[in-house]
């Protein structure tokens, strides 16, 4: 419960740290807003000609009979939009990243002088092109995972009862812990640490990442409200990253011991594949 409570604890720090620095919350917005924008243009499109996609994608009931037609592509209709507003919450930190990859790379890294005792920051050394290769690819491969949680969770929605209560609380651990991933990738993958290990260190610590990204995960249920908020959950999980990988943030006592007894040495960081 401890590291629950410290991952909602960075959630926060990140807001503060953003709040404090008003120019890198002003840049950090813009990349948010463009993807704003993109998003409800495709909503709109959706709401506007979803039923005539769907009346042509069902040919077979063209002679069905009132109400039963209606009834039918109406219910397809709601199920491509309740869709379409899923993809949107489970890509929309993705993609605001890959298109503010220079904003939230500059952000980050500024977070990481400004905690470092020595007013350092892990640089890639790599091209900008690299990086935005590197964030591209990556994203895909959370996007399939997510994707393949949100249809496990979607069928068993339909189980009575269990799928009223537990799943969309698993919905949302799920979505928090993918969300998380994305954000701290910014600062991990700037220290070139690869997908793969990036996976195995969340999961060693899941209440600390489900206290940082359950929460964002709701909020990000309104996209709007996600704009204003992704500067400060990068700086946020910037923060956190730092405390991941057991290095030491200034103004901080090293605690020398994680929550869960573990005692990680910054020097020699290699987590295992999966």
């Amino acid at each position: 419960m401890r590291d629950l409570g410290a991952g909602f604890h960075y959630l926060l720090k990140g807001q503060r740290w953003v709040a404090r620095h008003g120019k890198q919350y002003g840049f950090g917005l813009l990349p948010g807003l463009i993807t704003l924008v993109l998003y409800a243009a495709a909503l709109v499109a959706l709401a506007l000609w979803g039923e005539d996609a769907i009346a042509w994608a069902t040919p077979f009931a063209d002679d069905w009979s009132s109400p039963w037609q209606a009834l039918f592509r109406g219910f397809l209709t709601a199920v491509l939009f309740a869709l379409a507003l899923l993809l949107a919450v489970l890509t929309f930190t993705a993609v605001t990243l890959l298109i503010g990859q220079p904003f939230y790379e500059n952000l980050s890294e500024k977070v990481d002088r400004d905690v470092s005792p020595h007013g350092t920051a892990p640089e890639s050394g790599l091209p900008l092109y690299r990086e935005l290769w590197i964030s591209a690819r990556d994203s895909l491969r959370i996007l399939v995972r997510a994707a393949c949680w949100g249809i496990l969770l979607f069928a068993l929605g339909f189980i009575p009862v269990l799928g009223q209560t537990a799943v969309p609380v698993l919905g949302f651990l799920v979505t928090g812990f993918f969300l998380t991933e994305e954000l701290t990738g910014v600062a991990l993958q700037r220290r070139r640490i690869e997908l793969r290990q990036r996976l195995t260190l969340l999961r060693s610590r899941k209440t600390l990442i489900w206290g940082f990204g359950t929460p964002l995960a709701v909020a990000f249920l309104i996209p709007f409200v996600a704009v204003f908020l992704m500067p400060g959950a990068v700086a946020g999980a910037t923060l956190m990253a730092r405390d991941l990988l057991g290095e030491e943030t200034a103004g901080e006592e090293p605690d020398g011991e994680e929550p869960d007894g573990n005692t990680p040495d910054p020097g020699t960081f290699s987590p295992p594949g999966v």
